[in-house]
């Protein structure tokens, strides 16, 4: 099943503090480490552990965090297709606290593939699903397609610009930045809407009127850091659906790899595999 991500990547920096500073505070490490994340990058990775390999169509910086980017995704059983920006690679700072909660910095503008970008798009008719949480409009036509097509909240102007109907939209009910709002595919309404809500599990609606409400996954160990979970359920809701699972399948294997990022350290430790399937 060939899936792909069309999506961001930024280099990370985290570190693990006691709590995070107040105004004008400093906040001493107890551990630190560097990774490929940002939206683009962990669904891929999730997607890769879930089918094997997966394609992520990006841009980044000619610049050696984009190299390292590249090469540690494509370790990772991710076939990378870049397209290359005079701006650098965009890097991000993230702070782990006692809970595991992260709070993310980032720094520059982020780099998204477009649809004239020299790329191999016909690999895209080809695939079973693709999730995108970056690229232009162009970009997102392309990306359509694939059999299934499932875009982030957080891209939803840039969906409505291009005039598609995504198969599915999903993001965060409790993130500001991840809001759903109908009117604004009302063009184009996607046949489901999954918004998550933490450990409180989260939403669904359809485009034929069911509603409900999902369980969260038990988390199978000590959380260790939350980043990259949503993006990881992002990714499983994408594999089930391209896969001819049921949305209510399709939501529980989401449910599934979000748990199981928490229990590893980002951007894509603890993420669930074929062989946990």
């Amino acid at each position: 099943m060939r899936l792909a991500v069309l999506g961001h990547v930024e280099w990370m920096s985290f570190a693990r503090v006691d709590a995070l500073p107040p105004v004008g505070g400093i906040a001493h490490a107890t551990e630190t480490w560097e990774g490929a994340g940002g939206g683009g990058a962990v669904a891929a990775l999730q997607l890769a552990k879930l089918g094997g390999s997966s394609e992520l169509f990006t841009a980044l910086g000619d610049d050696e965090l984009g190299r390292r980017s590249a090469d540690e995704l494509t370790a990772g059983d991710v076939g990378v297709f870049v397209a290359s920006r005079t701006d650098p690679t965009r890097r991000a700072v993230c702070l782990i606290d006692r809970d595991g909660e992260r709070t993310i910095t980032t720094l520059g503008p982020r780099l998204e593939a477009h649809g004239d970008d020299a790329l191999p798009w016909e690999l895209l008719a080809k695939a079973a699903g693709v999730y995108v949480t970056a690229g232009d409009a162009e970009a997102i036509r392309r990306a359509r397609a694939a059999t299934v097509l499932v875009v982030s909240t957080r891209h939803l102007t840039v969906l409505a610009e291009s005039g598609v109907r995504a198969d599915a939209v999903v993001g965060s009910a409790r993130d500001p930045a991840e809001r759903y709002d109908p009117a604004a595919l009302g063009h184009a309404p996607p046949r489901l809407v999954v918004l998550t809500e933490g450990a409180d599990g989260g939403t669904f609606e359809t485009a034929g009127g069911k509603r409900g409400r999902f369980e969260p996954a038990p988390v199978a160990g000590t959380v260790v850091d939350t980043y990259g979970s949503g993006d990881s359920f992002h990714a499983g809701l994408t594999y089930g659906l391209a896969g001819g699972l049921s949305d209510d399948d399709a939501i529980a294997l989401a449910a599934r790899c979000g748990a199981a990022a928490l229990t590893g350290r980002g951007p894509a430790g603890g993420q669930l595999t074929a062989a946990d399937l």
